[in-house]
């Protein structure tokens, strides 16, 4: 089922039921693609359905990205938390749906983005990206995210995709860094698990060990499962080695 949470036609989310009375908990789920308007939702819909069939109602975002007009900053992080909050209000009243077990997961991009959703609570409220609420997420799962924008930068991902995305580098948008930047705010007080492949050549698997590291001096007491003989692309498909572990993770978040 296609919801609107906004009027731009990028501005929806795809929604997946179990069959049954429920309760069910919920996942919103977030597609990578580096920020891009090249890439869309449909490619995670397989993860969708496989969760789903799970026992879990999923909540596909679709937002504008870099290359969309609004995309990019704060556009395409703003889509992310109104999507959030849109569905966090409509979905309250249906009755096959918990909101007490509500996580979010997202792939690449999608793990920067899901979080940040984790974090942005920690965000001043004169912010471009502070919208004022308080935090009510059980928990997020990066599936091989970029969690820490400024060393994306560093290490030019996507081909400068982190500069498209923040408009520029930490020396001319150091404030956007640290409101964008999951490592920048923690603790997020909320459990935290990080899925990524060792053999990943498209986010290096040092984009969670450092977050790892960081959260765990904040405070916080994330997880990082690492998988061998795993590269970027495996953590999304449902008929990949790496699967299992993605689904078991997941499940044991939203209990």
């Amino acid at each position: 089922m296609k919801a609107r949470y906004g009027t731009d036609p990028l501005q929806f989310g795809e929604l997946r039921f179990p069959s049954g009375p429920g309760l069910f908990p919920l996942l919103f789920v977030i597609h990578g693609g580096f920020w891009s308007a090249a890439y869309d939702l449909v490619h995670i819909g397989h993860l969708c359905i496989r969760l789903t069939s799970l026992g879990i109602v999923t909540c596909s975002l679709e937002y504008r990205r870099v290359g969309n007009l609004g995309g990019g900053w704060p556009g395409t992080l703003l889509d992310i938390a109104s999507a959030t909050e849109f569905f966090r209000k409509n979905l309250d009243e249906d009755r096959r749906v918990d909101m007490s077990r509500a996580a979010a997961i997202g792939h690449s991009a999608g793990g920067h983005l899901a979080f940040w959703l984790g974090g942005r609570h920690n965000i001043p409220p004169n912010s471009d990206l502070g919208l004022g609420e308080k935090n009510w997420l059980r928990a997020v799962i990066s599936l091989a995210g970029v969690v820490d924008l400024r060393r994306g930068w560093d290490l030019q991902l996507g081909s400068g995709a982190v500069g498209r995305l923040i408009g520029g580098g930490p020396e001319q948008y150091g404030d956007r860094y640290r409101e964008a930047s999951p490592i920048e705010l923690l603790p997020m007080k909320l459990r935290q698990v990080l899925i990524h492949g060792r053999d990943d050549r498209v986010v290096p698997i040092s984009q969670s060990e450092q977050f790892v590291q960081t959260a765990k001096a904040a405070g916080d007491t994330p997880s990082l499962i690492a998988l061998d003989g795993v590269g970027h692309f495996e953590l999304i498909d449902p008929e990949s080695k790496a699967w299992d572990v993605v689904a078991r993770a997941t499940l044991e978040c939203l209990q």
